[in-house]
């Protein structure tokens, strides 16, 4: 797993855990931010996969 995945999963964990442990007094801030962080580390993820190609390789 790429750095950046890993630091964008953590972040969105730790935005759940923010919106757990306040139980709403900040609104829906921590599960946007919870989501959009998701939907990036599902990015990253797809992103830090690099397919080599051989040309030589037969």
């Amino acid at each position: 797993m790429p750095k950046i995945a890993f630091g964008l999963l953590m972040l969105a964990l730790l935005s759940l855990a923010l919106e757990v442990f306040t139980q709403g007094e900040l609104g829906h801030a921590p599960r946007v931010a919870a989501a959009l962080f998701f939907i990036g580390w599902l990015i990253a993820l797809v992103l830090g996969r690099r397919i080599k190609f051989d040309p030589q390789l037969r």
